[in-house]
């Protein structure tokens, strides 16, 4: 079965996101890049219902930013993991958050790496 990595990089969204009272206080920008490995029964058509299509991983990413307020990167990335694994031939997740205007000279983040489970056989 071919295996392909779909990518969202970069994809920039103002959110609550953090502990601070700074952070409470007004959105901030975060920067989240996700990487969704799919498996296929064989090598697609040429045809975007035979593939994960990456739109709705964007539309569900800036829903959930909209959602509500993250105290923590760890859960942010935790429900973005989940939402991308809701297709079943998603096969394993990298997600990255990246708060981008905390410091000057840096930018903090988080990732996680989820896999789905493989059948016992």
């Amino acid at each position: 079965m071919p295996d392909y990595t779909i990518h969202l990089d970069a994809l920039e969204v103002s959110m609550g996101l953090g502990i601070h009272p700074e952070e409470r206080a007004a959105p901030q920008r975060v920067l989240l890049s996700v990487a969704m490995d799919c498996r296929y029964p064989q090598v697609p058509p040429d045809r975007i219902d035979a593939v994960v299509d990456y739109d709705f991983l964007r539309t569900g990413i800036r829903n959930l930013a909209a959602s509500r307020h993250f105290e923590l990167q760890e859960v942010l990335c935790e429900e973005v993991a989940r939402l991308a694994m809701r297709d079943p031939r998603v096969t394993g997740v990298r997600v990255r958050s990246m708060k981008i205007d905390i410091y000057p000279d840096a930018r903090v983040g988080c990732e996680i790496v989820r896999r789905r489970e493989e059948p016992q056989g």
